[in-house]
């Protein structure tokens, strides 16, 4: 493995924010997300950290501590895999990327988390731009502020005056592409982000070679932004490890997907939050904005690669773009709704299972995270009502563990 990052050398005397973990026996429906499973009259034992048993009422154990939540929903925690948490939801990208000093930046990552906590999001998979998130990541580790488990990027790398060129790291030549790389990883990066086209491919292929390169021979997964076919299938076929954003798609690329087994994050939030004339307007959204958003939300066929990608067996993951104009930290319901609607998700389990269970497989937590079973850390929240059956039960989340810490 690489070097850790410098700041993993020192030593933490005492966390300023510490929590213990519970020991307590939960009752409620319990939503697993493993596959279709529902105890309508179940329990979730948490103790130690982790998850020590799960079932049927009638089999909970005889502990000192339990909770009967009234049937409330109990869940995985959720994740959400395309962020950027020192972007505030609120204001436009370029004029916060410009002008934010690095303070900031930190104080809205901060808030930022409190918010995704309170929503239920356990994990945040913060892709970048500028390098604030190396930092976050760091306050988070070192107890110095509460906050969901973190994978963060660094800077997302792009071709010298590349797409959102304001706030990324710029390279050219093959040689600035392996030195970006390196840059991430020094700073402590858990994976590798490239802005791989805009209206045009980005990169030449010696440069996109090497940056997919040098992130796999410091053992760190790549994912590229990719929004249309020619994109997609020449990341893919390149060796990114994910997908973020997707779009058109012939049946050829999502071939290469699949054979390659690469997951998509998509992200429909800004869409569908900004096609919304009420709330666009509260966030100053121009008009025009507004009735293209519309009119993309309304024509379903142009979401046809990503559904037709699902059906084949391409994993989708939920993502949201948070930290975009109207789309802040705690806004999940509406894409897990679009998610549904347009189709890459058949139905609400699936929808939940792709904010829970095929999150953590993407981010490398299948195996501890993402379902309610017995042995895994111990991720989870207490909804007021059947996210199952009503997606906006989600707006609800009452109670976020994290270890079996309560967070919130």
């Amino acid at each position: 493995m690489p070097e850790p990052a410098a700041w993993k050398y020192q030593k933490i005397t005492k966390p300023m924010f510490e929590a213990v973990a519970v020991d307590c026996v939960f009752f409620g429906r319990v939503v697993t997300c493993v596959g279709d499973d529902v105890f309508e009259d179940g329990f979730i034992h948490l103790k130690d950290g982790k998850i020590a048993a799960v079932g049927e009422r009638r089999d909970a154990p005889e502990v000192a501590d339990k909770v009967d939540t009234g049937g409330k929903t109990l869940m995985p925690g959720m994740m959400n895999s395309h962020a950027h948490l020192s972007w505030d939801g609120i204001h436009e990208l370029s004029q916060q990327s410009i002008f934010d000093p690095p303070e900031i930046r930190a104080y809205k990552a901060a808030g930022n988390m409190l918010k995704s906590l309170r929503a239920g999001i356990t994990l945040v998979r913060d892709l970048g731009v500028h390098d604030a998130n190396l930092f976050t990541k760091q306050a988070v580790a070192q107890g110095i502020f509460p906050g969901p488990r973190l994978l963060v990027s660094g800077e997302s790398i792009i071709q010298t005056g590349g797409h959102t060129y304001w706030v990324c790291r710029e390279a050219s030549g093959a040689d600035e592409m392996r030195r970006a790389v390196r840059d991430q990883v020094k700073g402590g990066a858990d994976l590798i982000k490239i802005m791989a086209c805009h209206d045009t491919l980005e990169f030449t292929d010696d440069e996109l070679h090497a940056v997919i390169d040098e992130a796999h021979r410091n053992r760190l997964p790549i994912t590229a932004h990719a929004t249309y076919n020619d994109c997609i299938a020449r990341v893919a076929e390149f060796g990114v490890d994910c997908i973020e954003h997707g779009g058109s798609m012939s049946d050829d690329t999502i071939k290469i997907l699949l054979d390659k087994e690469l997951p998509i994050v998509t992200t429909f939030s800004a869409l569908v939050i900004q096609a919304n004339e009420e709330i666009a307007r509260a966030f100053g959204i121009p008009e025009w904005k507004i009735e293209e958003r519309k009119r993309a939300v309304a024509d379903k066929s142009r979401f046809d690669g990503l559904v037709r990608a699902a059906k084949a067996g391409v994993p989708i993951v939920f993502g949201t773009d948070a930290g975009s104009p109207a789309v802040e930290h705690d806004r999940i319901v509406p894409e897990l709704g679009f998610m549904v609607e347009v189709g890459v998700c058949p139905d609400n389990l699936d929808a939940l299972r792709a904010i829970t269970a095929r999150a953590a497989v993407l981010n490398g937590f299948g195996d501890t995270l993402g379902t309610l079973e017995a042995g895994k850390l111990a991720d989870m929240i207490v909804v007021d009502g059947k996210p199952d059956q009503d997606l906006a039960a989600l707006e609800k989340v009452e109670m976020t563990f994290i270890d079996g810490k309560r967070m919130h």
